[in-house]
């Protein structure tokens, strides 16, 4: 699920190279960025298992692309500044959350198309001025060839399936549903078979991926604990919404045991990704912002210590995920759009 930042304000600007595409002096993790997209909102990108292949979604409405929708190229033929990407979902509704299954010849993605074909409407702008997502009850989940051809639709119970990534070792996927009456994390078979339920508590747990060895997940979640929270959720909850704006990241086996909590920082802690090592878990947050942005990629060990920052972005990076061997990493980001709100695709080579 893709989250549009609101404005606020942002920390001291680095100096940005537009030659390097990077904040000189500052993200030395980062070298040979390159820029993949060019225009409108591009997120969630994520590496096929041998690595040739990137999936992600897409809005530009300058295109008459009002919603969004899931594309594929491969990385050897990546001008997409010249060469559109290919379309593989169905061009109806929203989707999210796209990923490849092992073979890289089908995809999975959550789409909204069958619901209703109209692109759903984003959430009203609240009189209290908070920023919530829309939980569409109309999203599940598909499985797609690489020419948009849906080969199986692995839910269909009432209410929101979304949010799926699949294990490294291609045997599980990992989503979000709300039938339990509250929005959890569950894992099934890549058939859509087996499907159990992994976390309980009240809150909204989402945005999971496995560990490089399939035996741990790591997902973002806002937990209500005070009586006015818990309030506060289950209103925004009743309405198909969720507010965002407190996350916290958890880890726990794939059956729910061992849950720990490993960020506890002011505002959200978001889209995190293991590292290639399974020791640290990279994502984004705004901890440091006071209105909002900038959210930038932090890295931090599993035991919550040895924090550091990756990028240092004035506005906007997210989404990271490392390639099957860990040499690149590919993220969102909003730098060298030369001003406008427009959130492109990088991908660079990764130094530890």
């Amino acid at each position: 699920m893709m989250i549009m930042p609101v404005l606020g304000l942002c920390q001291e600007a680095k100096k940005f190279n537009k030659e390097t595409l990077l904040y000189e002096g500052e993200e030395k993790h980062l070298s040979n960025v390159r820029q993949l997209t060019f225009g409108g909102d591009n997120a969630e990108a994520y590496f096929s298992f041998d690595g040739s292949k990137i999936t992600y979604q897409m809005r530009n409405k300058e295109k008459g692309m009002d919603c969004d929708q899931i594309y594929y190229f491969d990385l050897a033929n990546s001008n997409t500044k010249d060469v559109a990407p290919t379309l593989i979902s169905t061009g109806n509704g929203r989707t999210t959350c796209s990923y490849f299954l092992p073979g890289d010849s089908l995809v999975l993605y959550a789409s909204t198309h069958l619901g209703n074909k109209n692109c759903p409407k984003d959430p009203d702008r609240r009189a209290d001025g908070k920023y919530v997502w829309a939980i569409y009850s109309d999203f599940d989940i598909f499985i797609t060839d690489l020419k948009g051809n849906i080969k199986n639709q692995l839910t269909n119970t009432p209410g929101y399936d979304a949010e799926a990534t699949i294990s490294p070792d291609g045997k599980k996927i990992v989503f979000t549903s709300i039938r339990s009456g509250d929005l959890e994390l569950y894992t099934m078979d890549v058939n859509g078979k087996n499907v159990k339920q992994v976390t309980s508590q009240l809150g909204y747990d989402g945005g999971a991926f496995f560990s490089p060895d399939s035996k741990h997940l790591i997902f973002r979640s806002s937990r209500p604990t005070t009586a006015e929270e818990i309030k506060e959720y289950n209103d925004l909850l009743k309405e198909g919404l969720v507010m965002p704006t407190k996350m916290s990241l958890y880890t726990c086996d794939i059956d729910g045991k061992n849950l720990r909590k490993i960020t506890d920082l002011p505002n959200a802690s978001w889209a995190p990704f293991f590292h290639p090592s399974g020791k640290k878990v990279i994502f984004a947050t705004n901890y440091k912002a006071t209105r909002g942005l900038p959210f930038n990629l932090v890295m931090v060990d599993l035991d919550g210590t040895n924090m550091e920052q990756i990028t240092y972005d004035t506005m906007f990076d997210a989404f990271p995920m490392f390639s099957p061997d860990g040499k690149k990493i590919i993220f969102s980001s909003n730098r060298n759009n030369n001003g406008s709100r427009d959130t492109n695709l990088f991908i660079a080579d990764w130094k530890d």
